[in-house]
């Protein structure tokens, strides 16, 4: 149990790891639940045995109460007992080669575990139907002993079963219950079926009125025909218009299948109200407009059908950034979180005043899809070899489902498996530095680095992401951000120190002050070239460790965000778009990188050490 040390976050929002709680002593600090981290431990114990990790995640969850994907447990279980393995990777891929071994292959087994499903599926449908009606009549009990539950199974097996939902993220895009939900990732992982089958369970309700979308109609036929093989299947007298492009079912119910090309086709749905909302292919639509206004046509007045919106997508394509920054970046896959501002990355609430004042507006919620959870189009192989052919870039996107690679990406090496790691204590010894790039009315990037001396590569362990703060209340910032580390030397952009007809002191000198130390950029002609280059540099992956020269806590949600869809020049020079406006945190890790390995600072003139052009303003104070 020694792993479960104490650990620090860089602010009381910071999210905090599984198994751990916040100290009673200090905001910052949190301290390891020895209850929940010793079924952890069980947790692991059973990985190693080869158990499921889907089910072994199912356990934990139900044990702790706290919610963990099967992919955060294996996170956790590379970190701590896969450096104890001599190849964590095969060990890695021998579970998945257990688990495989364990799913039915004989028809006879496939039809016992389907049977077994649907056991479960009644139970847990029972169960949501006796807290229905424990809230509806709280001071009366549910009568189940007399329920014939074989009677119910008799009649179900008599019955042919329309759709039966993927084991796996399709049945969890189905039983989400957030607001908005994006089911996004490789092709071929059965999300447009899932997107088709969602609304199913409203259309007995007449007051259900749904609207699915997609960019073109030509792009919307695939899923017309889809609609026509499922929905008349599943409810005997559905009809489907073609002018309308509607399907009215025998309740009364309707649902839209229609396209959405160009903003101004919002103007279609003026006036119209829905219940459901979705949209196939979601990175097709260039900027967030059509997805925003479609928003305010979401309402009903039937109290028993609920609003969602829903969308499937691929990663790359022209909206590629601002759906990434919507869905994937606020938290990690699979876990519910307040909606947020995508311009301004606050928590959408409840304004002032409001009856529900500072409560979240909705949640959402993003669901990452992957080709092996379609067994349909596994069997055989021929479709994975399809895409295992295509370019790299296609390949990261529709095989793997890579969010962290966008088309025309300056740095299409990054990836999120290999530069993005768990936090973890940095030993004191090692050498820390920061780096920032100021703004006021658009943002500040402040990162920390240390500097680990066994492969001399750089871990970007903190990142403060802030604005509307002067010089004087963002060096206060970073000072308690700090606390009692040491930092060897920060790395701050020279025109900080540059006299805009003020009389008073620059940015910088305000910042030294207050005990916050820098020294400046490099600003000279070719530097933003040539930090870009570094960065490539840093960012490759060694042959001889199998680490990259940089890594980032995963802790760091703006530089890990910013980094896969920084665009290229379009006139073909080396540097970034020039256009690119939110590249704060990018310039402040180039700074950073372009500080090592040669770092030489105005505070540690003398021994030999190059002189700087900068010079302090005031000769007593150093600044």
């Amino acid at each position: 149990m020694s792993i479960w040390l104490d650990k620090t976050r860089p602010n009381k929002t910071a999210k905090i790891p599984y198994a751990y709680k916040v100290s009673e002593h200090d905001p910052l600090v949190v301290v390891a639940d020895m209850e929940k981290a010793a079924l952890v431990e069980e947790a692991m114990d059973y990985l190693e045995e080869g158990h499921s990790s889907r089910k072994t995640a199912e356990w934990l969850t139900s044990k702790t109460g706290d919610r963990i994907s099967h992919q955060g447990l294996i996170h956790i279980w590379k970190a701590h007992r896969g450096a104890k393995s001599d190849n964590p990777s095969k060990r890695l891929k021998q579970l998945a080669k257990d688990n495989r071994k364990r799913k039915p292959k004989t028809k006879e087994e496939k039809t016992l575990a389907t049977a077994k499903r649907k056991q479960s599926d009644a139970k847990r449908r029972l169960t949501i139907a006796k807290k229905q009606l424990a809230e509806l009549q709280p001071n009366e009990e549910l009568d189940t002993a007399n329920l014939d539950f074989s009677v119910i199974e008799s009649e179900k097996q008599k019955q042919e079963v329309v759709f039966a939902p993927n084991e796996g993220p399709q049945t969890e895009f189905l039983a989400a219950s957030e607001r908005e939900v994006l089911y996004g990732g490789a092709a071929g992982g059965g999300k447009s079926f899932g997107l088709l089958a969602d609304p199913m369970r409203y259309f007995s309700n007449p007051n259900f009125n749904g609207l699915i979308l997609r960019r073109t109609n030509d792009e919307l036929r695939e899923l017309i025909w889809k609609s026509q093989e499922l929905y008349p299947r599943a409810f005997q007298g559905a009809k489907w218009a073609e002018k309308k492009s509607q399907w009215t079912f025998p309740s009364g119910a309707k649902l839209w299948l229609t396209y959405l090309e160009r903003d101004q086709d919002v103007l279609r749905y003026q006036g119209q109200a829905f219940s459901y909302v979705a949209f196939d292919e979601l990175t097709q639509y260039p900027t967030p407009f059509a997805w925003n206004y479609m928003r305010s046509r979401l309402r009903t007045t039937d109290p028993t059908l609920p609003i969602y919106m829903r969308a499937t997508t691929n990663p790359g394509g022209s909206g590629h950034g601002w759906v990434k920054r919507t869905f994937i970046d606020p938290a990690p896959a699979n876990s519910k979180f307040v909606a947020k501002d995508i311009e301004s990355g606050e928590d959408m609430v409840y304004p002032e005043g409001h009856e529900k004042a500072g409560e979240p507006l909705f949640y959402r919620r993003f669901i990452p899809a992957s080709l092996k959870d379609n067994p349909y189009l596994m069997e055989g192989g021929q479709y994975e070899a399809n895409l295992l052919s295509l370019p790299e870039m296609q390949r990261r996107q529709l095989l793997e489902g890579d969010w962290a690679v966008a088309d025309g990406a300056a740095f299409s090496e990054f990836r999120s498996k290999v530069h993005v790691i768990e936090p973890y204590e940095i030993p004191t010894d090692w050498r820390r530095f920061r780096s920032c790039d100021y703004g006021y009315s658009s943002y500040s990037a402040v990162h920390w680095f240390a500097i680990d001396p066994s492969y001399n590569t750089l871990v970007c362990y903190r990142e403060l992401y802030l604005s509307k703060h002067t010089g004087r209340d963002l060096a206060k910032a970073v000072m308690e951000a700090e606390g009692p580390e040491r930092i060897d030397y920060g790395v701050l952009d020279s025109s900080c120190w540059h006299q805009r007809g003020q009389l008073g002191p620059s940015i910088a000198e305000e910042m030294i002050s207050q005990g916050c130390r820098w020294r400046p950029s490099d600003r000279t002609n070719g530097a933003r070239v040539a930090g870009k280059n570094r960065l490539h540099e840093v960012l490759k992956i060694d042959e001889d460790t199998g680490i990259p020269g940089i890594q980032f806590f995963n802790t760091c949600r703006q530089i890990i965000a910013d980094l896969p869809v920084i665009p290229a020049d379009p006139r073909g020079s080396d540097d970034i778009d020039p256009r690119y406006a939110t590249d704060h945190a990018y310039d402040s890790v180039r700074y950073a990188v372009m500080s090592r390995p040669k770092a030489y600072s105005p505070f540690d003139w003398g021994n030999g050490v190059p002189q700087q052009s900068w010079q302090p303003a005031d000769a007593t104070f150093g600044y």
